[in-house]
């Protein structure tokens, strides 16, 4: 592991932790009636964890089986929470 992978893997979860908080306040003022929100939306966010974290995990559990290295399971483990945090940024600016 290169200090570019580190700086590039550190780019990637700090793009997670500031996507994650602006899904956070769209849902939170949607549910305070502050924003418009889709009707289901609270049973959506929770609903949606549950698969997320197993996706998560089955991926991380096959690049370790694979015997990847440190950062390509910490990668395999963060695509499916980025991907879907970032899928619920873009659709829920659109509202």
């Amino acid at each position: 592991m290169t200090p570019s992978d580190l700086i590039a893997m550190n780019m990637r979860l700090a793009t997670l932790m500031v996507e994650t908080g602006t899904v956070m306040n769209l849902r939170l003022l949607g549910m305070a009636g502050a924003l418009p929100a889709r009707r289901g939306e609270t049973r959506r966010m929770v609903d949606e964890k549950a698969s997320v974290a197993a996706q998560s995990y089955m991926a991380a559990s096959t690049a370790m089986m694979a015997g990847k290295p440190p950062l390509a399971i910490y990668e395999a483990a963060l695509k499916p929470v980025s991907s879907k945090v970032s899928a619920n940024r873009k659709r829920l600016s659109k509202l």
